[in-house]
């Protein structure tokens, strides 16, 4: 058992020290983005990392500065200055602390499939075309041998990438191949760009320091708008991100209690002047791919961004920039998912147009328009498909008790009519309802089932709930102790629920 420990502590530790390289760049490229100072990034990067991975509900995820977020920074520093932007990003936290305080991140579990799909290619994408950037130079693109360097050294980042688990898994390959790739431009003195071309990230710890803003209506009327729109993108991209991993690693996040860390993170961050953030699917991606799921792969992850800042600026400042892209490259590969391209032709029309406009929508503008435009298109599909009333199809069992196979989707909308189906009185001993055919939605869903439970407890009567998914099982109350639990059979879906979040 220690040695299965031990392996995992290395393993979340190396990957910490691989994730902290990738978000070196990307910290400087957003913080020039936003037009502030590449520390700015750098540092808003560490405490972001730092506050999440100890304090998140979703441990392997990992948080710095977004791109996303550096978009809508822009305009914001151009009009008012940084220290506008720093007094936006504490706002930003606090509305992002009363989302938690609601307990509102349950609803990231009603996103749907498909745009959880196009969401994912999206950003997959997003991320692949601005890796491009790193092939200019002043402006220009690369070309001649500077660009066939580059090529090189990027096409032997993802070969040491893909080939090296063949061989041995004891060190992350995206690690190993950083790593093989900055040695050998050391030792042949090949002339590529580097990460210190991007802009030096030398510095010490981060300061505290209060906004230099007036503290006026005026202030409150610049910044507001901002603050909003932040806040929403980075919760939206956090909480999707959450539920992407959580998929990926058949477990489940807190979406309050990340959304709790995240504000808190972004509150700090603006007070030791720094441009906030929310979570990275790149640098996750690299972290759960290398097999780390722990706390601690953050935590490293953010105290070594720090080192380099402090201690050992002119080393990182020397790993070439194409094995950093080719990394990128291989993310970008392996979050895409290939598989949604061939389910296209066999998914519902409906569905396919969700993921294909999500991906497109996120690609030529933002991740909030997408997301919003998906959920939206598929809810009214939704309750065009779902307006018929939820019904049941009763059969006697062969013990002659009464079975109602249920068909459609329990939800609030709909648990009216599910109460009606159900005749308690006149019912034999014993009452079977079956769930196969059926899905339970959200918590009006699992109180309906209570109620009814306790409907036939009043009179008597043996309630047997059969295939409802765990989720139901934790939350239900009265019911509880009627559920036949059928580890092989009974469905794994999401309710979206507080005592879940």
């Amino acid at each position: 058992m220690s040695g299965l420990k031990n392996a995992q502590l290395r393993t979340d530790v190396l990957s910490g020290i691989t994730v902290s390289l990738a978000l070196v760049p990307e910290a400087i490229a957003f913080a020039l983005l936003a037009h502030v100072s590449p520390l700015t990034g750098l540092y808003a990067a560490f405490i972001v990392c730092l506050v999440t991975s100890a304090l998140g509900g979703r441990p392997g995820m990992i948080c710095g500065a977004a791109g996303a977020l550096a978009v809508v920074m822009t305009s914001l520093v151009v009009t008012h200055g940084p220290e506008y932007l720093f007094a936006a990003v504490v706002l930003m936290g606090v509305f992002q602390l009363l989302f938690a305080a609601l307990r509102l991140g349950k609803f990231i579990r009603m996103v749907p499939h498909p745009v959880m799909l196009g969401f994912v290619n999206g950003l997959a994408i997003v991320v692949f075309i601005a890796q491009f950037g790193h092939f200019k130079m002043n402006g220009q693109w690369l070309h001649g041998e500077a660009l066939w360097t580059m090529l090189a050294l990027v096409v032997l980042t993802m070969a040491v990438i893909y080939l090296l688990p063949r061989l041995t898994k004891a060190v992350p390959a995206s690690l190993a191949a950083i790593l093989i790739v900055s040695g050998l431009v050391a030792a042949l003195g090949i002339d590529t760009k580097t990460v210190g071309d991007m802009g030096s990230i030398a510095g010490g710890l981060p300061a505290f320091h209060v906004p230099e803003v007036p503290l006026t209506l005026e202030t409150l009327r610049i910044v507001l708008p901002y603050s909003l729109i932040l806040a929403a993108i980075g919760l939206i991209e956090t909480l999707l991100t959450l539920n992407l991993i959580d998929a990926i690693t058949d477990t489940r996040g807190r979406p309050n209690r990340e959304s709790l860390a995240q504000g808190l993170a972004n509150v700090i961050s603006g007070l030791f002047a720094s441009m906030g953030g929310c979570a990275l699917v790149g640098q996750s991606m690299i972290n759960i791919n290398n097999g780390a799921r722990h706390r601690i792969s953050g935590i490293t992850a953010a105290v070594f961004l720090l080192g380099f800042i402090v201690l050992l600026s002119r080393w990182i400042e020397m790993i070439p920039l194409a094995a950093l892209v080719g990394l990128m490259f291989v993310v970008c590969e392996k979050t895409f998912a290939w598989g949604s391209l061939q389910a296209l032709r066999k998914i519902p029309r409906q569905d396919a147009v969700i993921v294909v406009g999500v991906t497109a929508i996120t690609v030529l503008t933002d991740l909030a328009v997408a997301v919003l435009a998906g959920v939206v298109f598929a809810a009214l599909v939704f309750a065009w498909q779902h307006a018929k009333e939820i019904r049941a199809e009763v059969s006697m069992d062969a013990r002659g008790g009464k079975v109602y196979t249920l068909k459609g989707s329990l939800f609030f909308a709909s648990v009216a009519n599910f109460t009606a189906l159900f005749d308690p009185k006149n019912d034999p001993e014993h009452v079977v309802i079956e769930f196969r055919d059926a899905r339970v939605v959200d918590h009006s869903a699992v109180e309906a089932i209570d109620a009814l439970a306790a409907r036939y407890q009043q009179v008597g009567k043996t309630l047997h709930l059969r295939h409802l998914s765990p989720d139901c099982l934790e939350i239900l109350t009265n019911a509880k102790g009627m559920v036949e639990v059928d580890a092989f059979e009974d469905p794994h879906y999401r309710i979206a629920d507080d005592r879940l979040a």
